[in-house]
């Protein structure tokens, strides 16, 4: 609808429609009356600013009162633009029009086709059909592109795309020129394609397999909208740290109202409301069904999602009717139109687009006299033809250009549309629509008129493509309106500056020389992000990000050298303003601490570790946490940040099972370098020592912000302090390569100078542990056994090298490669002893590399963690220095 519903239709209409308060009957209609009436006069004669004023005291002195009402989220179920605010729509609609229908038709037939050849592809048309208007009109009109790097250029707009619409994106890219129709033949065939001369295309956005194309992986649910808040919130950091001028850019995310149901998707809704982020549009595609039937079939998740958003503080646009129902509205004099409309549920809703104009007049028109009225004149047709607003390019149009000049809030765009909007019989509306892939020839034809296309009947059940000639005007307006929104989308690009890293040694050589100091690698590590933030050219690109544990891994100090980001500054003198490491919040501060909040973090370190191909300018995020709160408990946000190619530093804190005693078992870390293991752009890192760790810290640095390389950093750190010895010379290569051999210890003699044993053993160590692997050294030598002690810093590394080696070598290499592993191992002797603070899993990895004929027993922290003192934990689990001495005991039959 497209005019304010007027007061008398809503007088007609369920006062307790609109207000649950209003249960009990009206006391007095005429004084109701009046009420209304004096208000409608106060707005035709002072104007809607006095009357938001008046309704602001009338709310505060009810307050003030205590009489226990409140206003209402919801509005009546109308178009939030009304008619006379409805801009003129800035395009040709008929050539909008064709251009959405021959996207459809590519898009259905990428799929069909898909399936008909290999009925196992899968893919979906559902959702693209119910989105395709909404897409188009951001295309034609809002979403834009990087223009490029130089001043004053625009560094474009950040899209989302609701995953399942994927093969619309690409009917578009055809009709652009930028994919073939031999690519399109290849859809979900990112194996096959390239034999075939085309490009294969993934099902969902997956910047990992098409890194020239999408910029945003959204194909995990929930996982796009949080992305889009933390972007959008990064953009302003970026501003107001004077390092990008991101103003005049938007971040837009088209989503789905099923995938509302996700944590993720609603857990940052109040950040982004709080931090005023009127750069970021919502648009949530109510197409009312999930993957197996409605999204709330005893409801109406448009009133949901109302009441959920302007609860948390966004500005809300309702989409829900096209222009075709404004005359119906307009004639709707009693008020049945919307208050049949008021009180449909979803599911009834569905049912009603899955039918025919005449199952709707009969059901929906036929409910009352009044709406049977309003329905004579129509044609069956023209009522099976009636648009939800989701699918009236002009009502789209008008609800995007209010959401584009709307300030001071976040704006949710709620879009009525029908899932599988235009597939008829075949699909529209129907349960089975989200699977739906097949189409016979009588569902083709029907499509093929449904959206007018110059298709012959054996061009559509051939599924043919339909691409209009180069001159036509069709492809002339898809050019020229990209063409002023700065190119096509979406687009991924790399081009960044590259950031020298200083010397190793000038902010690490505490811990290269550390000469038996005592300190955890956590009070290293910050010790040398401390230094690092004070270096000209790198230390401002440095995003340092907590989750409110600053304090708790020694980060305090930083508080005051680079202060926490806040977008409003620091409105209150804090309780310890007289402390050296008091709590400072500046515009200008360089942490993002994100609160007790995984999610928000991770999602914060995402936009800030592809900043160098979102923005075109290098970022380097360091992440610190407790390890156990990483992979296990959002996992699923590193894996889509792999995909987005990220380029930072995971650290996980107080690692492993035994280094966190007290805090038990849901803090204690035994598997995350096992799940790291498994992404094929995390580097994962156990450092034992702080020269270790510092190796490893500078090496990343140079690999991703200096080489520019598509990886990022696992890198764990303990809480625990012992002594740390000086980095052994040449060890370097073996540190990043996953171990090397770090000390000796030869057999202890009796008096007589006569060995008490003659056997040898190797042991094997990372992170924690490793000191208790050389205590148990310690005592094997002083039993006459010959111990060589191999510092592991990445299992997952060795593992990887191994695995090379071994395929390489069944490829017909020219000349067989010996694992790392093996040989470091090979200047030792006796069987293998390897244990970690980790499940036995962990090391089990190496197993295959380890040398023919060495006896090979893993050690580990299998099962769930417990509260106790470090000692009495690696006792419990078997990986203290006794445990290994056993170990050793057995393997060598002593």
């Amino acid at each position: 609808m497209n005019a304010p519903t007027p007061h008398t239709l809503l007088q007609a209409a369920d006062p307790a429609a609109f207000d649950c308060t209003l249960g009990a009957p009206d006391a007095d209609p005429q004084e109701t009356a009046e009420w209304r009436d004096a208000f409608v006069a106060l707005v035709a004669t002072e104007g809607p600013e006095r009357a938001r004023h008046i309704l602001a005291e009338l709310v505060h002195l009810a307050r003030t009162q205590q009489i226990g009402w409140q206003p209402q989220l919801n509005t009546p179920y109308v178009n939030t633009v009304s008619a006379q605010n409805q801009p003129a729509f800035a395009g040709d609609l008929a050539v909008e029009e064709r251009l959405a229908s021959i996207m459809r038709w590519n898009a259905l037939a990428m799929v069909v086709r898909a399936n008909q050849a290999y009925g196992e592809l899968g893919g979906h048309i559902a959702s693209y059909a119910s989105a395709a208007d909404l897409f188009q009109s951001g295309f034609n009109h809002f979403f834009r592109a990087r223009e490029g790097l130089g001043e004053g250029q625009h560094r474009g707009d950040l899209v989302f795309f609701q995953p399942h619409s994927a093969p619309g994106v690409y009917a578009r890219a055809f009709l652009e020129g930028r994919l073939s129709e031999q690519d399109l033949m290849h859809y979900r065939q990112e194996i096959t394609a390239p034999a075939a001369g085309a490009q294969g295309l993934c099902s969902y956005p997956h910047p990992w397999l098409m890194p020239d194309f999408w910029q945003f992986p959204t194909g995990s649910m929930g996982i796009g909208p949080i992305s889009s808040i933390y972007h959008a919130r990064f953009m302003r950091y970026l501003t107001h740290r004077n390092l990008l001028n991101c103003e005049g850019r938007k971040v837009w995310g088209v989503f789905g109202d099923g995938e509302m149901d996700e944590p993720e998707s609603m857990s940052a809704l109040t950040l982004a409301a709080r931090e005023g982020l009127d750069n970021l549009v919502w648009v949530v595609n109510c197409n009312l069904q999930r993957l197996d039937g409605p999204v709330r079939g005893n409801g109406r998740i448009i009133d949901e999602l109302e009441r959920l958003f302007a609860g948390a503080g966004w500005n809300v646009v309702k989409l829900v009717w096209g222009s075709d129902w404004d005359g119906l509205f307009a004639r709707d004099l009693t008020g049945a139109l919307v208050r049949t409309l008021q009180g449909t549920v979803d599911g009834q809703m569905q049912t009603f687009a899955a039918k025919d104009g005449r199952f709707n007049r009969d059901n929906f028109f036929g409910q009352s006299p009044e709406l049977a009225a309003l329905a004579q004149g129509m044609t069956d047709e023209q009522i099976d033809r009636l648009k939800r607003g989701g699918h009236d390019l002009v009502k789209i149009h008008a609800a995007y250009a209010a959401a584009s000049a709307h300030k001071g809030q976040p704006t949710v765009i709620l879009a009525h549309t029908k899932k599988g909007y235009g597939m008829g019989t075949a699909g529209q509306g129907k349960m089975t629509t989200h699977s739906q892939k097949k189409f016979d020839d009588t569902d083709l034809i029907e499509f093929r008129n449904r959206f007018n296309l110059p298709l012959t009947d054996a061009q559509a059940t051939g599924l043919a493509f339909y691409k209009p000639a180069e001159d036509s005007p069709e492809m002339q307006y898809l050019r020229r309106h990209r063409q002023q929104l700065g190119g096509y989308l979406p687009r991924r690009e790399t081009v960044c500056d590259a950031l020298p890293v200083p010397p190793l040694a000038s902010y690490a050589q505490f811990a290269l020389q550390a000469d038996g100091k005592e300190m955890s690698t956590t009070m290293a590590f910050v010790r040398m992000l401390g230094t690092l933030l004070k270096d000209a050219q790198l230390g401002p690109r440095i995003v340092p990000i907590v989750a409110d544990e600053a304090r708790t891994f020694g980060m305090a100090n930083l508080f005051k050298q680079v202060g926490i980001y806040s977008s409003v500054g620091q409105r209150y003198a804090p309780e310890d303003i007289g402390s050296v490491l008091s709590y400072r919040e500046a515009l200008d501060g360089q942490i993002l601490e994100e609160g007790i909040s995984e999610a928000g973090a991770i999602a914060s370190w995402t936009a800030a570790a592809t900043s160098y191909s979102v923005h075109g300018l290098a970022m380097l995020p360091f992440y610190i946490y407790y390890s156990m709160f990483g992979f296990q408990r959002v996992g699923d946000a590193i894996w889509a940040a792999a995909d987005q190619r990220a380029r930072g530093f995971l650290l996980g804190a107080t690692s492993g099972r035994t280094t966190l005693g007290g805090e038990g078992l849901q803090h204690q870390d035994g598997t995350s370098h096992l799940v790291a293991a498994t992404i094929p752009n995390c580097k994962a890192y156990d450092p034992a020592y702080a020269g270790e760790m510092a190796v490893i810290i500078d090496a990343g640095m140079r690999e991703m912000v200096t080489e520019q390389r598509d990886v990022f950093y696992y890198v764990t750190l303990m809480n625990e302090n012992y002594a740390q010895p000086d980095l052994p010379a040449n060890a370097a290569e073996g540190v990043l390569r996953g171990c090397y051999v770090f000390k000796s210890f030869p057999r202890l003699q009796d008096g007589r100078e006569k060995p008490i044993s003659s056997k040898s053993i190797t042991l094997m160590g990372s992170g924690a542990i490793l000191t208790e692997v050389v205590k148990a050294a310690e005592l094997l030598a002083a039993e006459g056994v010959e111990v060589t002690v191999l510092s592991v810093t990445s299992w997952s590394e060795l593992a990887r090298d191994g695995i090379a080696c071994e395929q390489r070598a069944m490829g017909g290499g020219a000349a067989p490669e010996t694992p790392w592993l093996a040989q470091q191992l090979a200047g030792t002797q006796g069987p293998v002893i390897a244990a970690t603070d980790y499940v036995r899993a962990v090391p089990e990895t190496v197993r295959a590399f380890v040398p023919e004929g060495r006896r090979y027993i893993t050690l580990g922290t299998d099962g769930f963690g417990r509260s106790d003192t470090r000692a009495a934990l690696r006792q419990f689990f078997g990986v203290d220095a006794q445990a290994v001495a056993k170990a050793a005991h057995f393997a060598l039959g002593l």
